[in-house]
């Protein structure tokens, strides 16, 4: 789902210089947690260090992985490492087809599993896109997360439409077709939801599935307003006022999705979030109205009262 793959040539990484010059800002802001990402952050051969470095000032660390190596670097991960957030695609058949790399699935559940035999109360949370190509696997999904020994699952729909995630620009209407969910299978889509809100009440009930009914039912919702079936779902958020998002490349962003405000290589990190550019940007932004912030498909929406557990 997303293109950060494609960059992997040009070796953009952040360097333990670049984390410890952030460590400045962070505690400066009172930065409670770090999430890792990629492509696949066990990729730098430098994470772990990463990870001791912020560690060091009692900042949590969530790991955002494929799975295919968390069993080879169990016993760091269960060190340096607060949770773990897993990419689930599908069933076995469905999930390698969509990586196109064979036992990935394999490796993933067998990741899964030899952490919780050795620290069954460590949490690892699966996230899938839903999209085209796997919807009708919905419930197959929830099935393997549950098997394999997963805490909880959350879904979302497909970003199409936007320029995040090293997208040089947005995906053509081809590329479009083969995630969106076609008008003409909306109505396949919306009984597959139906058919999940009714088997899965217990999960729902008892925290394995992240997402409220609502927000299940939002899916379809997203989906047909591609259409003009429906309006986007509303979605609270507030991730450019609690969040920044740091790029390999050392760019910043408000969030995954808004334009670049600088780079940590040219000034620090409260510089760039506090330059009148960035002030104005989000006095200026209203999430309701705003066309990015309708289309987005992964929001946050932090109290200032809210602590991390």
């Amino acid at each position: 789902m997303c293109d950060i793959w494609k960059d992997n040539k040009n070796l953009k990484q952040l360097s333990e210089q670049d984390v410890s010059e952030l460590m400045t800002a962070l505690k400066k802001f009172g930065t409670q947690q770090v999430v890792m990402s990629g492509g696949e952050a066990l990729l730098n051969t430098n994470f772990f260090r990463l990870c001791q470095i912020l560690k060091k000032e009692n900042i949590k660390i969530s790991l955002l992985t494929t799975g295919l190596s968390i069993k080879n670097n169990a016993d760091q991960l269960l060190e340096w490492v607060d949770d773990l957030i897993v990419s689930l695609d599908g069933d076995e058949l469905l999930h390698d087809a969509i990586r196109n790399i064979p036992n990935a699935f394999k490796k993933l559940r067998e990741g899964v599993k030899h952490i919780k035999s050795l620290q069954p109360s460590y949490r690892i949370t699966a996230r899938t896109v839903i999209h085209q190509i796997n919807f009708r696997q919905w419930q197959a999904i929830i099935d393997a997360a549950a098997e394999m020994g997963i805490d909880e699952v959350s879904f979302l729909p497909a970003d199409v439409s936007s320029h995040a995630f090293n997208r040089q620009q947005s995906w053509s209407e081809p590329k479009q077709n083969e995630i969106l969910i076609s008008e003409q299978q909306l109505p396949e889509l919306q009984a597959v939801v139906t058919a999940l809100l009714e088997v899965n009440q217990h999960q729902f009930s008892n925290g394995f599935m992240a997402e409220s009914p609502k927000k299940i039912q939002d899916i379809y919702q997203y989906y047909a307003a591609f259409y003009g079936l429906n309006e986007f779902p509303f979605k609270k958020c507030n991730a450019p006022w609690v969040s920044t998002v740091i790029e390999a490349d050392g760019s910043v962003r408000p969030c995954f999705f808004h334009e670049a405000i600088g780079n940590i290589r040219d000034a620090s990190l409260d510089q760039l979030l506090n330059s009148p550019e960035a002030i104005s940007f989000r006095k200026g932004l209203n999430t309701h109205t705003n066309s990015t912030c309708a289309k987005c498909v992964c929001t946050l929406n932090l109290s200032p009262l809210a602590k991390l557990t």
